[in-house]
């Protein structure tokens, strides 16, 4: 059972911003170093490696410039924004069942400096053949659509939308390691902002950033004699649902229910924790209507009801549910939803800058509109 066998006992992250001089290779061994040195465990002793495909550094170039012993698992989890937990859980997985002892889960990105994956290309997949000639070229566009049919079904507004900028950019601000840090966002600020897709503004919209991060995942027992107070991993899940399109789920019996809800029976399926026990979520925020998709997608609140639980500061600190209390991908920095990871694991420890008070359940959630993976947290 995988059930609170494994923990997280380290994280690590380099400075984030709109464009950082070293390599993603430079950048991703930092991050990892930084995370075994937080764990109080010597890179000698990593012999497992799970990463995005996305990730430009392959298994081969890290164990060497790191320093790992004998690796002897190794993973990489497909669809970008879908990833992140899917690391932590592969890693999870084989700790439990041995594969492993020392696992290192990493996301090293240089969004900021780099070229769009989009910007100029041709997407090989069936599904673009009918979007693309139609102005869907971008992740932005493609999720507009699905937005307005959300606002169309549920009466969801452009003011639920500010709902989810206003409070992780309030979290942001109280976080010096955000790129928003000192940068306050105001209702008529986010009203007035260009649009980017609409009804998707500027402001709906993750940032653009160089960076990464890591996390270091070993076994229960092996987690008490590590530097820092273990954060258990209680819960994971991976979801695909039948006939998806990677973003553009709108060719389903029901577009509005998306990998989410597939990922979320997994996930409870062998757990103690229930949507109704959480004291934190760390929701996948490329974009601000993946919010509410995501708080009904995993039993948060029901069908149709993700916007309205936006309102009243629900989302933010003694609210109903914080939620990214680092800034997540709008307002502390995109990496793939790598931060909020790690952020899951400062609540629990007790040391985030915005600090759920006797937080001892978190939920981190991957994107939502792409095959996706959760997991959940425990102290």
């Amino acid at each position: 059972m995988l059930k609170d066998a494994t923990a997280i006992v380290g994280i690590g992250e380099t400075d984030f911003a709109k464009r950082l001089e070293p390599s993603e290779k430079a950048l991703a061994c930092q991050a990892i170093l930084s995370a075994l040195d937080d764990a109080g465990i010597a890179p000698s002793e990593v012999d497992g490696l799970a990463s995005y495909t996305m990730e430009t550094n392959d298994e081969v170039e890290i164990a060497k410039n790191i320093g790992a012993g004998e690796v002897t698992f190794f993973s990489q989890i497909h669809y970008g924004g879908g990833a992140g937990p899917g690391c932590v859980g592969h890693l999870a997985m084989a700790v439990a069942t041995g594969q492993c002892r020392v696992g290192v889960a990493w996301r090293s990105r240089k969004r900021g400096s780099g070229q769009r994956p989009w910007a100029g290309a041709v997407q090989a997949s069936a599904q673009a053949t009918w979007t693309r000639p139609y102005g869907l070229l971008r992740p932005v566009d493609e999720i507009a659509m699905l937005t307005r049919r959300y606002m169309h079904e549920y009466g969801a507004t452009r003011d639920h939308l500010a709902n989810v900028a206003l409070a992780v950019r309030r979290a942001a601000n109280r976080n010096p390691r955000a790129v928003m840090h000192g940068k306050p966002l105001d209702r008529e600020q986010y009203m007035d902002a260009r649009w980017i897709s609409e009804p998707l503004c500027l402001f709906d919209n993750c940032l653009e950033t160089d960076g990464a991060l890591a996390c270091v995942v070993v076994s229960a027992e092996r987690a008490r004699d590590c530097r820092k107070k273990p954060v258990f991993v209680h819960g994971f899940g991976q979801g695909l649902p039948p006939q998806h399109h990677t973003m553009v789920n709108y060719w389903c019996e029901d577009p509005l229910r998306g990998p989410a809800w597939t990922c979320a029976k997994q996930l409870y399926r062998h757990s103690d924790i229930r949507p109704a026990d959480l004291d934190v979520a760390q929701l996948y925020d490329a974009f601000t209507p993946l919010i509410p998709l995501s708080l009904e997608g995993y039993g948060i609140c029901e069908r149709g009801e993700g916007a309205a639980f936006t309102e009243d500061g629900n989302l933010e600190l003694g609210g109903r549910l914080p939620i990214n209390t680092s800034g997540g991908g709008l307002s502390e920095a995109y990496v793939h939803g790598f931060n909020l990871i790690n952020e899951g694991v400062r609540q629990l420890r007790g040391d985030s800058t915005s600090q759920v008070e006797d937080a001892r359940t978190c939920l981190v959630t991957a994107g939502e509109g792409v095959p996706t993976s959760a997991v959940l947290l425990r102290n």
